[in-house]
């Protein structure tokens, strides 16, 4: 099996978990988080210097909440575009945010590894717990670098490593309930198995920073949240 049918084999099981999922997606959140991912996106969002007049690209948008966030910054004189691969969530999302009158928010289905938006477009792209389900990283971080402007900033808040060894045997044993969670609560345990081996395969806080600089990233950082179960990670183009 080469390569290329690896990565469409695991575009394709991403797609299938986010459509078994997207029903019931912000309610496991709370049961996963207990609450807390609220919290760790808002403190996201806050962190990257978001102004008024930005204009920012939200990749793997899911259900919006990235993207509300973003908006209430950069609003009125800014814009906000949410791309998603997954049909069921960016229409999920986009539901949501024209419910709520969000007239600053684009709608886009597409991959993060071809972004079918030109150079040099935003001041900022966000990438909030979805860079863990991209298969090509390396060509993802690439396509953010294309679109952002020069003094662009992307930023990432996903899973991480915790740096606390007793916190991380904790984390691992906690996960271990999220499929029987995903039984009771949406009737598949599958896409949280999935959930699960993603985040022990995705890279550390080092090797993110590593992948940020090959990309050409530049003034990189990183910031543990809960411990290092989360982190932010922030690089200039």
């Amino acid at each position: 099996m080469n390569k290329q049918t690896v990565d469409n084999d695991d575009s394709r099981l991403v797609s299938e978990v986010f459509d078994a999922v997207a029903h019931r997606y912000d309610l496991m959140n709370d049961l996963m988080s207990l609450g807390t991912h609220r919290v760790m996106k808002r403190v996201f969002c806050d962190s990257i210097g978001l102004r008024p007049g930005h204009h920012v690209l939200d990749i793997a948008g899911g259900t919006g909440d990235i993207s509300r966030l973003i908006a209430s910054i950069v609003e009125p004189s800014g814009s906000v575009t949410m791309l998603d691969i997954n049909e069921s969530m960016l229409r999920l999302g986009r539901d949501r945010l024209i419910d709520e009158g969000r007239a600053d928010v684009a709608f886009v289905l597409g991959n993060a590894e071809a972004i079918p938006l030109p150079d040099d477009s935003f001041n900022a792209v966000t990438i909030a717990f979805g860079i863990r389900n991209v298969a090509r990283k390396e060509t993802a971080l690439l396509e953010c670098h294309r679109v952002l402007k020069p003094g662009g900033r992307l930023a990432i808040l996903e899973f991480s490593t915790p740096k606390s060894r007793r916190l991380n045997a904790m984390f691992r044993v906690y996960r271990r309930i999220w499929p029987i969670t995903g039984l009771f609560v949406v009737g598949n345990a599958q896409p949280y198995e999935y959930l699960v081996k993603s985040i022990d395969q995705h890279p550390s806080q080092e090797a993110m920073l590593s992948l940020l600089e090959v990309a050409g990233f530049k003034d990189l950082k990183f910031e543990n949240l809960l411990g290092g179960i989360v982190a932010i990670h922030q690089g200039i183009r």
